[in-house]
């Protein structure tokens, strides 16, 4: 459906009827019908007066799932205009794992406000999850969950299923637990459906299914569902008691999360902030990125001032310069993003890192030998200058070689300093490149051309 032009639903629609009445039946009916992180990409994708138009029309029954989509400074800006009985309303419509993320980032008297009208389970379990740390499975595990005995039968089980009105969402299978709460294994819903109705779960049910523990890592348990093809699992403590489980719908939203925050962060942004937030404060967090870019261009820069002479002689030596520097750069950042993948995927470790390093050291120095004889071929036709095309063919695989070495021992490094690689691998990279290049080049052009 379209209007005026204008796609049904799109940020264009939706500013033209606020601005042309706030309180629009026709805006209101769309929102009711959006999935929730559509509407919360509408309002992330307003200016704060339009923003705060929107959300009055959201109707209050939605408002807890949508500000579980938004990011932190966007749900920030829209609860701050929140009185007390709708941001409680809010938080009782969440589940505990959403809502536990959402309190980590309220002041401390909205945080006390929605956990004293809580009730007791829904306070315990909200503890319980918040008592983990951040990027864990504990943090991240559905506390919903649907647990059997294994010496009901089939029967008994369906009946009691049939006595709720809903189940919790992404209910594939039922937990199976000991009187004491001990995780012995599950049963799967179509299992369930198929079996005899006399049958026991104990003879149903699969006791060799996945578990995790609480304190695992986000990643671990990703890369667990992504290699055995799972749609969901349990989580256990120390004692193997049954705490949660972890759903496909939870990994992939884990996911998209870490994805977004690499890709801000290889930016020097946060991943949660506000497309629209104020001027003051987007200044300051771009401020330090550019200042760290500056140090590394001026690195470079004092590289190029010592070669100064050079330059002054032979002005082809200008002209070729960045080929050298761009070719490293590229290259390391091939190695780079596959060095980066494989520290995600728990596949780089002590014992393969020198095959590794080996290996990316022979492509480079494969990679340099043939495109510096193709630069050397062109800055000969260019030139006319037989040295200048073997200085620069040399001056390429030797940056070809950093690169690859970089890429390789970078990352590498700042894991180990407990710095993301994906925050500042690609600066450092660039800047051992742009310098190695212009050293080996001008360096070689000095020694040998002047």
């Amino acid at each position: 459906m379209v209007s005026s032009g204008i796609e049904f639903g799109s940020v264009d629609w939706v500013l033209n009827h606020l601005a042309e009445d706030k309180s629009s039946s026709v805006l209101k009916a769309a929102l009711m019908d959006m999935p929730a992180a559509d509407v919360a990409n509408l309002l992330e994708s307003m200016p704060p007066g339009q923003r705060r138009d929107l959300w009055e029309l959201i109707p209050p029954e939605h408002e807890g799932e949508i500000l579980t989509w938004l990011h932190d400074e966007a749900r920030s800006s829209i609860i701050n205009d929140m009185d007390e009985q709708e941001l409680v309303a809010a938080a009782d419509s969440m589940e505990v794992s959403d809502l536990a993320f959402v309190l980590e980032e309220l002041p401390k008297d909205q945080t006390d406000l929605i956990l004293e009208s809580l009730d007791m389970d829904r306070r315990l379990r909200l503890e319980k999850v918040l008592s983990y740390e951040e990027g864990t499975v504990g943090r991240l595990m559905t506390t919903d969950v649907m647990a059997v005995r294994p010496d009901v039968s089939v029967a008994v089980v369906l009946r009691w299923l049939r006595r709720h009105e809903t189940l919790p969402p992404h209910t594939d299978a039922l937990m199976v637990t000991s009187d004491e709460g001990r995780f012995l294994g599950k049963v799967a819903m179509n299992t369930l459906l198929l079996s005899s109705p006399e049958q026991l779960i104990s003879d149903v049910m699969s006791g060799d299914s996945e578990v995790i523990r609480a304190q695992a890592s986000e990643q671990e348990v990703t890369t667990l569902f992504n290699r055995r093809d799972l749609m969901s699992m349990a989580v256990v403590d120390d004692q193997h008691q049954l705490l949660g489980r972890i759903t496909l719908d939870d990994i992939v939203e884990a996911i998209r999360s870490d994805a977004d925050d690499k890709v801000m962060k290889s930016a020097g942004l946060d991943q949660e902030e506000d497309l629209f937030s104020p001027v003051i404060p987007s200044a300051k967090r771009r401020g330090v990125w550019l200042g760290i870019n500056l140090i590394t261009v001026f690195a470079a820069a004092w590289v190029i001032g010592q070669f100064e002479e050079a330059l002054g002689q032979i002005v082809a030596l200008a002209v070729l310069m960045p080929v050298v520097a761009s070719m490293g750069g590229i290259a390391g950042s091939q190695t780079l993003t596959l060095a980066i993948r494989g520290l995600a995927l728990n596949q780089i470790a002590s014992s393969n890192t020198r095959w590794l390093l080996t290996k990316e050291l022979a492509v480079g120095m494969l990679n340099g030998t043939v495109w510096a004889l193709v630069v050397a071929v062109v800055a000969w036709f260019w030139f006319n200058d037989i040295g200048l095309s073997v200085v620069i063919a040399v001056a390429l695989v030797f940056n070809l070689l950093a690169a690859a070495v970089s890429g390789i021992l970078v990352p590498l490094t700042l894991k180990k300093l407990g710095i993301d690689p994906a925050l500042s691998g690609a600066v450092i990279l660039t800047t051992v490149t742009d310098i190695i290049g212009f050293l080996s080049f001008l360096g070689l052009a000095t020694l040998f051309l002047l």
